[in-house]
Formats: structure tokens, sequence, C-alpha cells
């Protein structure tokens, strides 16, 4: 009888949630604003609620993004030419609706790399300097952009270009430059 209570309290032990096993703040960020918006995104265009319609949005959606966006999508698979494939540990528990919190819990036991993903600090184009920033920081403003500056050289040339383009992508920014 004694064993037996001792193996019951041994069951019970094993079931309650681990103190280590919520998410801490700033993890996941990646996985959760993605996870956040698509089942946003899933709710707003009225998608059935199954596992099979729920996979096959997520992967078109993985087709048009980029990024570190990108990278969660070829980490749980939904991109072609991803190595493995646990979309099903996304779609089956958004089926039936579980917080997304939990999802990305349960990928980060599956692969960790998915909650060490952060997203790019952004620019305010408004206030930055683009005379100080790296080469690097405005190649990847035009590439934000889905832009290119072919023939530029110097740092002199990217800045030209994403003055050129400010209007039509950050018109805000453009209109606040223009103020100064």
């Amino acid at each position: 009888m004694l064993a037996l209570s001792g193996l019951s309290l041994a069951l019970a032990l094993a079931l309650l949630p681990a103190p280590g096993d919520a998410l801490k703040e700033g993890e996941c960020e990646v996985c959760l604003g993605f996870l956040g918006k698509f089942y946003k995104s899933l709710q707003d265009n009225d998608v059935k609620f199954n596992s099979a319609d729920i996979e096959k949005a997520l992967v078109k959606t993985c087709r048009d993004v980029k990024g570190k966006e990108n990278r969660f999508c070829y980490y749980i698979g939904a991109t072609a030419d991803a190595a493995t494939k646990i979309i099903n540990e996304v779609s089956k528990p958004l089926s039936y609706h579980a917080p997304v919190e939990k999802i990305c819990e349960k990928l980060q036991k599956k692969d960790s790399q998915i909650c060490e993903l952060k997203y790019d600090k952004q620019l305010d184009l408004t206030t930055v300097d683009l005379k100080k920033l790296k080469v690097k920081d405005l190649k990847k403003i035009l590439e934000e952009w889905d832009e290119s500056c072919k023939g530029c050289a110097e740092k002199s040339d990217f800045i030209r270009k994403i003055t050129e383009l400010m209007p039509k992508y950050a018109p805000a920014a453009a209109k606040a430059r223009t103020e100064l």
C-alpha cells in the first residue's frame, strides 16, 4: 500500500509543469511575434481551424516572409529547403486554439535555435544620421525595401539611393527630413 502511494506521488510530481518550462522575458521573440500575427490572420481570413488547412496557410505565409521570420519558417519545416519538418507541432496546437506562448515553449524543447531568433533593431529613419551608419546597415535598409544599389561603390552612393527612395518606402521619415 505504501509503495502504491509513493508511486502515485511520483506520477503526480511528474505531471506538474517544471518551473523552468515557462518562457523568460524576451525569449522566443520571433516565434511569439510570427505565430501571433499568423493566428490573427487565420481568424481574420476565416480559415477552418483544422490541422491540414492551418498547415497549408502556414506554408503559404512562409513563402512571403523574409529575414528572421523566414529563418523561423525554415526551422519548423515550412519552407521548401527545410531539412526537418516539425510544422505539425505548430498546426495541430493552433487547430485547437492553444496559446502561442505554449506552442513556442514546446518548439523550444524540440529545437532551441527557434527561441534564439531575435528581430533586428529597427532604425528610426526620421532621426538617424545616415552618414553615421555603417554600409552594412545602409544595405540592410535597402534590402528591407526589396531594392538594390547597382553600381554603388561608396557610402555616399548608398545614402543617395536611400534618400531617393525614402518618399516611396518611408514617407513620414522623408517628410520629417525635409522639414529639418
